[in-house]
Parts: C-alpha cells; structure tokens; sequence
C-alpha cells in the first residue's frame, strides 16, 4: 500500500516557506519606503535627485520613511537570508533540489512546453500526474531561477550598496558597475520577484486553494491510500 499525494511538505519546507514569505513582505514594504527617499534609478558609481537619470518612477519623494525602512530592510533581509541558505542546503542533502525542481525529460518536450503556458494562461489545474504529484516545467523553471540566480543577485547587489561591505570587498564594485548601478539591478531583481510571487497566488487560487494551503502549512494535502 503507498499513500497518493498525502505528505505533501517536509517540516523544513513549510518552516523556510513561511519563514521566507514573511521576511519577504517586510522586505518589500520597507524597500518600498527607502525607495521613496531617491525614486530614480541610476547606471554607475553616482546619483541624485537633481542628475540625470536612468529610470525615473513616478513615485513622490518622502524622506522621512527612510530610517524605520532601512532598519527593517536589514534585519529582514537577513531572516531571509539564512532561511533561503537553510531550505538550499537541505534541498541538496536531501535531493528534494534535484527530485523535486529539476525539470524530467518528458517536461521539456515542446508540446507540454506549449501545453503548460497555454494551461496557466488560462488559469487551468495542472493535467493530472499517474502515482501522485509533481511541479509542471514552468513551476520548476521558475523556482529555479529564484533560488539560484534571482536571491543570489538581491543578496550581492544588497551586499554593493553597504560602504563597510564594498571596503573590505571592493570586487563587488566591479561585479556590478558600481554602488547605483547595484541599486537599479537591486529594484529590478525585486520587481521579478514580486512579479514571481503575484504569479504564485494567482495560481494558487486557481487550484484549489485550501488544499494547497493545507499541505503547506500541516504537510498533508488529503491524499488516498493505494494498492502499489
């Protein structure tokens, strides 16, 4: 007897999941209220309010959120941090990186390529998998591109924009062009994230919420006991 699509999440899931998504929010909420001091985006080494910009967003400029902003953006972007260090290396130790995100043979045939974008297009359930469940393509692709390159650049380009970091590792300057151009690559990093993270509701509420919800939260989504 085996049980189909019951345990869902390991405990280390669940807990760098929430973790995560929590350091995350506070993350956007205080980048957002940094933002607000310098609403313009900069290529190179210098910017201001009054020079030349890259990117101008139509955002009012506000500096008295700075102080509060910078300091939860710090203490956030740390929990975030280690629970992403915590949830990649039990990933690889257990194999769940490569047994659960690494996209399957089958999965990168043009036809279910083009089967899943049409699928999530338009809002449908993922087509059913035989002996349980599995991500389709797209959600492996995208999980992917979010714990290897998408944290990794938020954390370096965060890294670039701290004078005490970028004097004892000035490299980080040539990595990235310079402190503002950290920043614009910084903003542009989180946008794809919140833009992950918008595509992930969005699909979460159009398969059967609660049951997903369940299965992130106690590890069992209502799976049934089959013959092997």
């Amino acid at each position: 007897m085996r049980r189909v699509d019951g345990f869902r999440h390991p405990l280390w899931v669940r807990l760098t999941h929430w973790i995560g998504a929590s350091a995350f929010l506070a993350l956007a909420v205080s980048g957002f209220a940094i933002l607000l001091a310098l609403p313009r985006l900069f290529w190179g080494e210098t910017g201001a309010n009054d020079a030349p910009a890259w990117i101008v967003l139509p955002l009012p400029v506000n500096l008295e959120q700075t102080g509060w902003g910078r300091n939860l953006h710090f203490l956030a972007a740390w929990i975030f941090v280690l629970s992403g260090a915590v949830y990649a290396l039990a990933a690889i130790l257990s194999g769940h990186l490569f047994r659960r995100l690494a996209p399957d043979r089958d999965q990168l045939r043009p036809d279910n390529l083009a089967r899943e974008l049409r699928d999530h297009l338009h809002i449908r359930p993922p087509t059913p998998v035989s002996g349980g469940e599995r991500y389709n393509a797209l959600q492996k692709f995208a999980y992917l591109a979010v714990l290897l390159v998408l944290a990794p650049v938020m954390l370096l380009s965060g890294l670039t924009m701290s004078p005490g970091v970028t004097a004892a590792y000035p490299e980080l300057f040539t990595l990235f062009g310079g402190r503002q151009s950290a920043r614009t690559i910084h903003f542009l990093a989180a946008s794809l994230l919140v833009a992950f993270l918008v595509v992930h509701l969005w699909q979460v509420v159009a398969n059967r919420p609660l049951r997903l919800l369940r299965g992130m939260i106690t590890g069992r989504s209502g799976g049934k006991t089959e013959k092997a």
